[in-house]
């Protein structure tokens, strides 16, 4: 048995003019229906709501502004919602409709409810549903498209598989638009920047999501050891097939020191709101001693954050070795930075701490700096 998350992307579920397409759309709940019945655990991840929406009010483009798109998501969840629980009930599957917001993953209460909550529905046997709450999400908390949302999914459940089902047959070796000779890469070890510089931008008119948000997509799921497979969403009996072993798309392969537990929270569910930089012996205690950070490895404060927000911590390069949950707020950092242990009482009055970022509040991140993590 394994856990799977599927995400289908607009274009996989919409005709070209945005409406939705029905016999796509059983294709894949019969798919799905199956994998259930084979004892599998499935998450669904389906965007389509604005598509659904711009059908059903006659729209022929894509809404511009967020009221907009709230209000087609609006109309538009609810019928995708009705179809996916009447093609899922033909096949004796009950669905579950989740709906997310980043603020919903970035509160730890929250996001422990969620997870529960996720983790009971699996033990019933009912297969989630989860998407954007486009309608009540606000610009600077969405997750930007149902790539990132599905990592984030398949992270916060623990899957085994994370499959990317979109309008594209997987990740090529550099951007097909431009480039005939390209060629579909049927396994990713490591994702780095040039794999970012061969992905291209979206092509479809409905979605959101291109190249590269899937890459990032990859990228977090792998850290938390999922394995990623991109293939194309219209690719006939492509679960199966994917489940059987079979080479389709492209597979991205977990990395080998996952990131678990809280540090998973904190390197992939919260927004930094700052930057401390450090110096070279500061990073190698970083990276290869496990050692928390010390004021006297500081040398540079960006960004206005206060105790206990979650902070980036790059080098001199500006290059990201990790991030983790300061102990202080930018302008006592600023006062600090440089400074021994010993000598922050003559700095500081009151109880200070000795760390600015303590390790059991700091995550490397495999992927971001291709250093090793603890």
């Amino acid at each position: 048995m394994a856990r799977i998350v599927v995400k289908v992307g607009t274009s996989t579920l919409t005709h070209a003019n945005g409406r939705l397409d029905f016999l796509q759309m059983e294709r894949l709940v019969r798919q799905i229906s199956d994998l259930s019945n084979m004892d599998h655990e499935v998450v669904l991840v389906s965007s389509g709501a604005v598509g659904a929406g711009m059908g059903k009010l006659g729209l022929n483009r894509r809404p511009d502004s967020i009221a907009e798109k709230q209000a087609v998501a609006a109309v538009g969840q609810g019928l995708l919602m009705q179809v996916y629980e009447k093609l899922f009930s033909e096949y004796g599957q009950t669905t579950a409709q989740v709906l997310l917001t980043r603020a919903d993953l970035m509160a730890r209460d929250r996001y422990l409810n969620a997870r529960h909550a996720l983790q009971k529905l699996l033990d019933f046997r009912v297969i989630p549903v989860i998407n954007e709450n486009d309608t009540v999400a606000v610009d600077e908390l969405c997750f930007g498209d149902n790539d990132c949302l599905s990592a984030l999914v398949a992270a916060l459940v623990d899957a085994d598989r994370l499959i990317i089902l979109s309008d594209v047959d997987g990740m090529y070796s550099k951007d097909p638009h431009r480039f005939p000779d390209a060629e579909i890469l049927s396994e990713v070890a490591t994702i780095d920047e040039a794999l970012f510089q061969a992905a291209g931008g979206s092509s479809s008119k409905v979605g959101t999501g291109g190249m590269i948000t899937k890459l990032q997509a990859a990228q977090t799921a792998v850290a938390c050891g999922i394995t990623v497979h991109l293939t194309n969403g219209r690719t006939p009996d492509v679960l199966r097939r994917i489940l059987a072993g079979e080479r389709v798309g492209t597979t991205f392969l977990p990395s080998t020191q996952r990131i678990m537990g809280k540090k998973r929270w904190l390197a992939f569910y919260q927004e930094p709101q700052g930057k401390v930089r450090v110096d070279q012996g500061a990073r190698e205690a970083l990276l290869w001693h496990g050692k928390s950070l010390l004021p006297s490895g500081v040398v540079g404060v960006e960004g206005e954050f206060d105790q206990g927000d979650l902070v980036l911590v790059v080098d001199e390069a500006d290059r990201e070795i990790g991030r983790g949950l300061v102990n202080y707020s930018a302008a006592e950092v600023a006062r600090i930075m440089g400074l021994k242990t010993h000598q922050l009482g003559t700095v500081l009055e009151g109880a200070y701490y000795d760390e600015v970022i303590h390790r059991d509040n700091l995550v490397i991140v495999p992927g971001i700096n291709g250093e090793r993590h603890s």
